[in-house]
Order: structure tokens, then C-alpha cells, then sequence
């Protein structure tokens, strides 16, 4: 796939090369990659997984959600304790193409990459609108903050106001609560008042394996008076910046994808992008196209569906 702009953010969310991973199927869907390199790290476990040319299949017997879910989890807790899946979480993920659709099986959080599954979560930015008592008037501004170096992913880079992963069990707006409180101190009151923005689809490589994820984009205005305050130690510090300097930053890869790509998602909707950005995130805001399989790679396998 080719884009038109050159922010690096846009190119990383679609940094996948299918022919690099096997399709991990559960049943007749599949539910994520695995990369081809880590194939013989599941060599010790050939109960649970049959693997082919194309795929990694979850075997047939495990028919249930608790089944698949203990068969996985003494997979996972073994690769863990050799360093195979880092930074653990003590977080529950669903395993589910679409957030409203019922898991297939439940893992840890730090799992979700090894084996590529689609995972959700929330972002916000937090804006303080033009004329609203800072410095230049004229403009709007929006809070940033900086992740703790302890975070087990991106430590020390710019990120969103506000922004987390979605657990089983969760909802979008009750996680959206719960992660305001968490990272910047935004009461249930003022966070409620936030409104929808896009939806963004990443698909990229990374260290850890693949991140398939859907992030929700959401906007608030904090009002001047707001001074963040985090709750949970995952945030090392925050900054009210000017638009332009958080252009700069995304330019300059010091922010992290998700929180480049759910800014420059505000900007799109505020007029201050130009036409081929504006372009290359409505590419992002559709499923990738590798995530569907062609007829000579999939058999029958029902592939991630397209968000409705």
C-alpha cells in the first residue's frame, strides 16, 4: 500500500508483510498471526496446535471457551517465563474479531501480540479550546503527556491525555472512565462529556509480534482550569502544547503510533491537516486488507470480519 504523506506514524500502521506470519485459526475463524520465525517455539505443544503451510490451528478438541482459554494459558505462562512474551500485564484480553462479538477464548493481555490477535482501546485527546485563558488565544491547545520509563511498551514517548487498553469485561465508555481516573485525574463527570471521534485499524510488526488493533478516538474539552494529575504511576509527566508542536512531534516519531494517529484524528476533524493525510487516515479508519484471505491461503477459514 502506498501513502501520500510522510509522517511516519501513517506507514508504521500498515507495516505488515502476511508472507513474514501464518494465520492463527480457532474453529473455522481466523484470530490473529503468528510470525513464521516463532513457529518453533510451539513445537512442545502439538495437542493444542496443528500447523500447516498457512496456518496455525487451535486443535479441534478444545471446543470450549474454557478449554481453549487453560490450553492457551499453559502455553502462554511457559513462553512467558523464557522471555518469549514480554511484559506481562495480569490483564485479561478476549480473543474476538469484533468487540461485540463473544470470545473465543480468554488469554493475558501480553499474549495478544505473540500471537496477533485484535485487541481495542480507548483514546483521548484532551483539548483546551481557543479563548479558554491560555497564552494564545487564538488557538486551541491539547495536554500530552510522557509515558513512565517503566512502561513495558514505548517508555518516555509522548502519548494522549489519556489512553488504554480495552479488558474483558469492560465496556468502551466504562474503560474510557476508568482510564481518565487512572492517568490524568479526570473526574467520571467531566469524562462523560466526551464526545466520539474516528476509528482507526492498525496492523503493524512489532518487537513483540503483531498488533492488531481498533483504536477509539475520543475528544474532550477539559477547560483551562484542568491540570492532569496522574493516578497510576504510568505517566511521567504532562505538557499543554500548541497544535503545531504536536504536529512536530508526530513528525519527529517522538510520539507514540496510537497517540500520533488519534491526534492527527482530531486535526482531520478541526481542519488542520492537509488533503493527503486527511486521505491516508481514512485508509486507516477501514480493516486492512490483509487481514482477509485469499481462497488459495484460507480453505474455508472465515477471516476478521469487517467492522460494521
Amino acid at each position: 500500500m502506498t501513502f501520500r504523506s510522510t509522517l511516519p506514524c501513517i506507514h508504521s500502521a500498515r507495516r505488515f508483510d502476511p508472507a513474514r506470519h501464518l494465520r492463527f485459526v480457532i474453529g473455522d475463524c481466523q484470530v490473529g498471526w503468528i510470525r513464521r520465525s516463532d513457529l518453533p517455539l510451539l513445537g512442545d505443544w502439538k495437542h493444542v496446535f496443528a500447523v500447516d503451510a498457512e496456518r496455525v490451528m487451535l486443535a479441534p478438541s478444545l471446543a470450549t471457551v474454557e478449554a481453549r482459554s487453560r490450553a492457551l494459558g499453559e502455553v502462554i505462562d511457559s513462553l512467558a517465563s523464557r522471555g518469549h512474551i514480554p511484559g506481562w500485564r495480569n490483564e485479561t484480553y478476549a480473543i474476538r474479531n469484533r468487540f461485540d462479538d463473544p470470545p473465543l477464548a480468554l488469554i493475558e493481555r501480553a499474549a495478544s501480540r505473540f500471537f496477533g490477535t485484535q485487541t481495542f482501546a480507548v483514546h483521548l485527546n484532551g483539548i483546551v479550546s481557543a479563548g479558554d485563558g491560555h497564552d494564545d488565544g487564538q488557538e486551541p491547545r491539547m495536554w500530552i503527556a510522557r509515558r513512565s520509563l517503566q512502561k513495558a511498551t514505548d517508555p518516555g514517548m509522548l502519548d494522549n491525555l489519556v489512553g488504554g487498553g480495552i479488558g474483558w469485561g469492560y465496556g468502551i465508555d466504562e474503560t474510557l472512565v476508568k482510564e481518565c481516573w487512572e492517568e490524568s485525574g479526570l473526574p467520571e463527570a467531566l469524562a462523560t462529556r466526551a464526545v466520539r471521534g474516528g476509528t482507526i485499524h492498525v496492523l503493524q510488526e512489532i518487537e513483540e509480534g503483531t498488533q492488531a488493533e481498533q483504536l477509539f478516538v475520543f475528544d474532550l474539552d477539559v477547560g483551562a482550569s484542568f491540570e492532569p494529575r496522574n493516578q497510576d504511576g504510568e505517566v511521567a509527566d504532562h505538557r499543554l502544547a500548541s497544535i503545531a508542536d504536536v504536529r512536530a512531534w508526530i513528525a519527529d516519531a517522538k510520539m507514540t503510533v496510537d497517540a500520533s494517529l488519534a491526534a492527527l484524528d482530531w486535526m482531520a476533524r478541526h481542519e488542520r491537516l492537509d488533503a493527503d493525510t486527511r486521505s491516508d487516515l481514512g485508509v486507516l479508519s477501514r480493516t486492512p486488507v490483509a487481514t482477509y484471505a485469499t481462497n488459495a491461503t484460507a480453505g474455508d477459514v472465515t477471516t476478521m470480519p469487517r467492522p460494521e
